[in-house]
């Protein structure tokens, strides 16, 4: 079974890889995933090898907890936890900058702090002042001292080396001047802890706020769900809690009231605002029959819902389901992050180790040697390493939930911005997926006439083709009169007597079995276009044809132009004839197309162009296509959130809008290069600085890296990357001209 628990306690990306490598080692356990920047474990295991308190044991033990559902949140949140540390830093820091660099700035020191004067006084003041951050950031220590005793150290451990070792000189100098060393006045290192404690604890208040901003989508999305219910029992009204509402009872829901769970309309009509579940900000006009969803807005109308999902079965719930999903499995491009991350601090302690070495053996005094070390351990912190990809993962989806698109993980995200072919069902994807009238070919009468005909024999059809033909003539304000005698021969068409005439409605067959004449250039027109014709007889004599098909996407024609201008292959995909897939290809500009495709065939079609090397999208309604869906790297499904489309497709548009499907590898390719810029960042900031760190610029210019630079410069880079991730919440996700 798979399950996921929040994690408290982490600090940076080698948390997570060091509690993914600890789970992973134990027995029962198929896969482990720590996803940092949501700071949720995801656990696959069998229960009756392991059980879920020996999983919390492993990671606890670690030092990390995994709260209980039922857990009190804090009072305050992390973010504002670290605001008040951070204050409570800089209002000793400061003053303690001022003690020790002022000089520089030309600001005079009374006489009892003059270290010229009172060196003691100096140095006391100095740790007086320091002491607070110190104190305000013991949990760096905390964490970073338990996990190197633990060999497995973190940015936590850098940080405690570094300052620990700035401290300890410090008071070694303390020792100095009180033994009358004065020149050891000069040899403070307080403001240097100081000062990384101070912006280490700024950088991670940072990167708390903008992990809550790009965390913010799926937030909202929870927060969509009323808490209350308008409850039909018996008669009466209930109001009671939305989790105690049950399948089949009854809803009222008023003007302005949000859609309490998914359901069918059966009383009243309205206009639902949807644009929460697809994007689409225009209301949806809803009558009996129709279908609801929970979180949606009601407009003026009071309706009366039949619940038919509820809790976590309703479409709200599956989508945020989904998006928790995705913003939890890793892209490729993060596990080489994570792999790196696992390695990247002991490493780092290993050069300034060296480093230490080299200058020392070299005959630099300990003040210097100990500026290289503490230097080289804060500036290579791996935060930023371990925040590029999560975070514009997060910031993606989150993106793409807010336009309708769900990708149902970073793998997702990232092979999208491969595809270079889009395979395409026709019937529900190109089309709306329901016959209506496309034109009337009257013959001796008037169009009116000719359709009322047709709708008076077809009022008792159940087939698609006759309930088209009833619902244009009831658009078209027609009054359509009731038939008598009725006959239906299934397959081919019906007879009845309309004001005492006998009228037949069918197919071309059923009309020459009874020996009408039919004008076959009718028929050749009506084919080509692609429609089927519905043909009319009235005692014995023709008197016309309506054409009947299933209409395009009214965004078909342009989403497929826009994709085909893209450089992507576009192929179609249908059981239809030949000459009603020609027809339809022709219209949309579609020239590569397959006809008579049975749907377990379809996969056969995607297999082979992928054994061309083709990187394969195949969109479809996510139901009879199950099979492409998998078969294809990238499966989309167009709908509202269904079940089968949740499970079968990699990628769900949550409204049937086919330039969506540009949208979706627009984003893909944005967030691609987002990681990459991320990556780089911090890849690039890691080769520059370390070496720098270890002096090698000091031989030749003599430069040297205080090392609250170094803290400030690894703030600045994790910060950095966190905000060019949070750039894909508002990017414009204009089209490429090529594919990559």
């Amino acid at each position: 079974m798979e399950q996921r628990f929040p994690v408290v306690g982490m600090t940076c990306s080698a948390c997570a890889a060091r509690i993914e490598r600890r789970l992973r080692k134990q027995e029962g356990i198929a896969s482990a995933s720590v996803n940092f920047a949501t700071e949720q474990l995801t656990v696959e295991y069998t229960p009756e090898v392991i059980t879920e308190a020996k999983i919390r044991e492993t990671v606890e033990a670690l030092g990390f907890q995994l709260p209980y559902p039922d857990t009190k949140k804090p009072k305050l949140t992390a973010q504002q936890i670290l605001k008040r540390r951070l204050i409570g830093s800089v209002a000793f820091t400061v003053p303690l900058m001022i003690l020790t660099m002022g000089h520089m700035l030309g600001m005079p020191l009374p006489a009892f702090l003059d270290p010229a004067i009172s060196p003691m006084q100096y140095a006391f003041a100095q740790l007086f002042l320091t002491l607070p951050s110190v104190i305000l950031g013991f949990p760096f220590y905390r964490a970073g001292i338990r996990n190197l005793l633990q060999a497995s150290p973190n940015m936590d451990s850098l940080i405690a080396m570094g300052t620990i070792s700035a401290l300890g000189y410090s008071l070694y100098a303390m020792l100095q001047i009180a033994g009358g060393d004065l020149s050891f006045v000069h040899q403070l290192y307080f403001e240097s802890a100081a000062g990384i404690l101070t912006l280490i604890t700024f950088g991670k208040m940072m990167e708390s706020g903008a992990k809550s901003k790009s965390a913010q989508a799926i937030r909202a999305l929870s927060a969509l769900a009323p808490k209350l219910a308008s409850v039909l029992r018996d008669g009466n009204e209930i109001q009671m809690k939305v989790e105690m509402v049950k399948i089949d009872d009854l809803l009222l829901v008023r003007p302005g009231e949000k859609i309490p769970t998914d359901g069918v309309v059966t009383e009243g009509s309205s206009a639902i605002n949807e644009s929460m579940l697809t994007g689409e900000s225009l209301p949806v006009d809803k009558s009996v029959g129709d279908a609801v969803f929970g979180g949606t807005l009601n407009g003026n109308g009071t309706l009366t819902i039949r619940a038919t999902k509820v809790g976590a079965d309703t479409a709200l719930a599956q989508m945020v389901k989904l998006v928790e999903e995705a913003q939890g499995r890793k892209a490729p491009i993060a596990r080489l992050a994570d792999r790196v991350s696992g390695i990247f601090v002991p490493t780092v302690i290993g050069l300034a180790a060296l480093a230490a070495v080299f200058w020392a053996i070299n005959g630099k005094s300990a003040q210097f040697v100990l500026q290289i070390f503490i230097s080289v351990l804060v500036i290579a912190c791996p935060c930023a390493l371990g925040l590029a990809t999560p975070t514009a993962i997060l910031t993606a989806t989150g993106r793409g939930a807010s336009l309708g698109i769900l990708f149902r993980g970073g793998d997702t995200l990232e092979l999208a911005h491969h595809v270079d072919t889009i395979v395409l069902d026709k019937t529900g994807t190109l089309t709306v997926g329901s016959p209506a009238v496309c034109a009337c070919y009257p013959y001796q009468t008037d169009e009116q006439t000719l359709l009322t005909l047709l709708a008076a024999a077809e009022l008792r059809s159940e087939h698609p083709l006759a309930r088209a033909i009833v619902k244009e003539a009831n658009l078209r304000g027609y009054a359509v009169p009731a038939c008598t005698a009725f006959q239906a021969d299934t397959g081919l068409g019906v007879h009845c007597e309309v004001h005492g005439k006998s009228v037949l409605a069918g197919s071309v067959r059923y009309l020459k079995e009874h020996e009408i004449m039919i004008p076959q250039t009718i028929v050749e027109q009506i084919t080509a276009q692609g429609a089927t014709p519905v043909l009319c007889a009235v005692d014995g004599s023709y008197v016309g044809a309506a054409a009947i098909a299933d209409t395009l996407r009214p965004d078909a024609v342009d989403a497929i132009h826009a994709l085909q201008e893209d450089g992507l292959r576009i192929v179609m995909l249908t059981g239809d004839h030949q000459a009603t897939a020609a027809a339809i290809a022709k219209q949309i500009g579609i020239t590569e197309f397959y006809a008579e495709v049975l749907p377990g065939d379809k996969t056969n079609v995607i297999a082979q162009l992928q054994q061309q090397g083709r990187c394969v999208m195949m969109v479809g309604d996510g139901m009879n296509d199950a099979p492409a869906l998998v078969q294809a790297e990238i499966g989309v499904a167009m709908g509202s959130g269904t079940d089968v489309a949740m499970e079968s497709a990699d990628i769900v548009l949550m409204r049937p809008e086919l330039s969506l499907i540009r949208t979706a590898l627009h984003l893909s390719r944005c967030t691609v290069q987002n990681i990459k810029q991320n990556l780089f960042w911090a890849f690039g900031y890691n080769c520059l600085g370390i070496p720098v760190a270890m002096g090698v610029l000091y031989p030749l210019f003599h430069i040297l890296l205080n090392p609250m630079f170094g803290a400030a410069a690894m703030s600045f880079s994790s910060v950095s990357v966190l905000l060019n991730a949070l750039r894909l919440r508002t990017i414009r996700l204009e089209s490429k001209r090529h594919i990559r």
